[in-house]
């Protein structure tokens, strides 16, 4: 599936009228297929390129070495996630086959500096957290950026959001698919089909094989091709929500890779999955519903919805 292309370039330095073109662009993407490429962000390669680099690092260490990392119970949610303790597909169909990954999540600080929960910050390799706050930052940036030309796309003022979002919910989440030594059981995916929970979430892809696939509106599942220097975009559930599902919660999955193929088949995934502020009340947008197109949900907040998803899909609770 070649996923819409979106250069939002002109979004950033252009006048209203290039602004207005590139909304209507991206809003077309969201409403038609659920995701978008944004070219054009204004994020360094070279960060992304280090930032990568560095991850590929963390995740060659031994287990052990990882664990370390691992989250005390307060705490869950951040720090090392290792494999066996997550199935996204449970938030759909119950219980599920683990997903093949592991992870290392951090949450963006407050602007005043304040994290909402304190993050782990491995020793190794050294340069990792100072890359990793850099690169917090660029997408504190492009989440702005998008959240704006989110506005203008549903017809809303450029600045409609900047309340709920002057201080957002933004977690960092690095993915690692190890090689596949063994085939895994039926059914077991890389990550099963799922939505994603929040708002926007924004996703450097690498190269690897067994990648991200996208299904259709018919359910036929399409492999999503990889554009150099690109973040893919989707809508997640409280965002369709906002829109009243003028946007597009699409089902997506990360698949195995063929066995057939040569060479590693480890992949890795930065991904940031963006959301108002946790009080932050979810309400269908006025831009989005009128008296032939009531609302469909019940205003929900921010936090308490993402945290029931997470809980749904792994052995975090929404009390931690």
């Amino acid at each position: 599936m070649d996923l819409p292309i979106v250069d939002v370039a002109p979004f950033i330095d252009g006048g209203e009228a290039a602004k207005k073109a590139v909304a209507r662009a991206f809003g077309d993407a969201l409403e038609t297929t659920g995701f978008a490429v944004v070219v054009g962000h204004g994020v360094p390669e070279s960060l992304a390129t280090a930032t990568y680099d560095a991850m590929k690092r963390y995740f060659a260490r031994d287990v052990e070495a990882k664990l370390a990392d691992k989250a005390p119970e307060k705490t869950k949610g951040r720090g090392y996630l290792p494999m066996g303790i997550e199935s996204v597909a449970r938030t759909l169909k119950g219980e599920t086959l683990t997903d093949l990954c592991e992870a290392l999540v951090f949450n963006a600080p407050h602007r005043e500096g304040r994290a909402v929960k304190p993050n782990i910050w491995p020793a190794e390799p050294p340069e990792l957290s100072g890359l990793v706050r850099e690169w917090c930052g660029e997408i504190l940036t492009l989440t702005d950026r998008l959240t704006r030309l989110s506005a203008l796309a549903l017809d809303l003022p450029e600045n409609h959001f900047d309340p709920v979002f002057e201080d957002p919910a933004l977690t960092l989440r690095f993915v690692h698919y190890p090689d596949q030594v063994e085939p895994p059981a039926p059914g077991q995916l890389r990550y099963g089909a799922h939505h994603d929970y929040g708002g926007l979430t924004i996703l450097r892809q690498d190269q690897a094989p067994g990648g991200l696939e996208v299904a259709d509106k018919e359910g036929v599942w399409h492999e999503a091709g990889v554009v150099p220097n690109s973040f893919v975009i989707n809508v997640g559930d409280l965002l369709a929500r906002w829109t009243n599902d003028r946007w597009r919660s699409t089902l997506h999955r990360v698949s195995n890779p063929n066995r057939a193929l040569t060479g590693s088949t480890a992949r890795l995934s930065m991904v940031a999955f963006t959301a108002p502020n946790e009080e932050a009340e979810v309400a269908c947008l006025p831009s989005c519903c009128d008296e032939a197109n009531p609302p469909r949900y019940a205003p929900v907040k921010s936090g308490e919805y993402i945290w029931s998803k997470i809980a749904a899909s792994h052995d975090i609770s929404t009390a931690a």
